[in-house]
């Protein structure tokens, strides 16, 4: 993995429980202490907002990749979700705006050398399970890894076995996503270092490049490609 930095996935909402906030900054804290550069979608709301600026209080680096539609212009007074790209205390976020979601989904795929997905709604399932399909496809080579508080992505390792178990997905791809559980009891998940836990399961994931379903090469002169500029 040639680059240091690591993008994160997660609710532009708090949600309804402390432990998906106290996991934000855990994850965000443990990141800006590492030294690593979060590449996250540029949100100041929700986990987003607390994961980037974690890592921010740590003297982290933090880019936030942006559609155009979303940023919230001067003038603009509806907050939403829109994103103001000066907010006061942030400043020192690289704000890169791109023009569409899948301009913003390569972007950060490009970046970094793995991904963590913390809870959040359609737009983290969407992102988990695309860069997941990189993988499989051989695409890229990184690791996804779900940052499983209360169980939030129990849901979805269900769904992973029983594509295995129907016969939709190879048994060897049961581990292109790795779920940090945490505790068994769920009480202990406030005070779980989920940073520490997902950058270990980062350090420890191995997987050969070749064993991607295809190889993305050129078929006339044969030269290797990025298929992320292509896709």
């Amino acid at each position: 993995m040639a680059s240091d930095a690591v993008a994160v996935y997660c609710g532009s909402s708090m949600g309804t429980h402390k432990a998906f906030s106290d996991a934000a900054r855990s994850l965000g804290h443990a990141i800006g202490n590492a030294k690593r550069q979060l590449v996250y979608g540029g949100g100041d709301k929700g986990l987003m907002g607390l994961v980037s600026g974690a890592v921010l209080e740590k003297g982290g680096r933090v880019t936030g990749i942006i559609p155009h539609a979303m940023v919230k212009g001067e003038d603009e007074k509806v907050q939403g979700y829109r994103v103001h790209l000066n907010e006061a205390g942030r400043e020192a976020i690289e704000h890169i705006v791109v023009g569409s979601m899948h301009e913003r989904k390569v972007e950060m795929a490009k970046r970094v050398c793995g991904f963590f997905g913390l809870p959040g709604g359609f737009g983290t399932f969407e992102e988990v399970m695309e860069v997941t399909t990189w993988t499989q496809l051989g695409i890229h080579n990184k690791p996804v890894i779900l940052i499983n508080t209360l169980g939030f992505y129990e849901p979805l390792r269900a769904l992973v076995n029983n594509g295995i178990e129907f016969g939709f997905i190879q048994p060897a791809s049961r581990d292109l996503i790795v779920f940090v559980d945490g505790p068994a009891a769920h009480a202990e998940h406030e005070t779980f270092d989920w940073g520490a836990a997902a950058l270990a399961a980062l350090a420890n994931w191995k997987r050969d490049a070749g064993d991607g379903l295809f190889v993305w090469t050129e078929n006339k002169e044969h030269k290797e490609i990025d298929p992320l500029q292509s896709t």
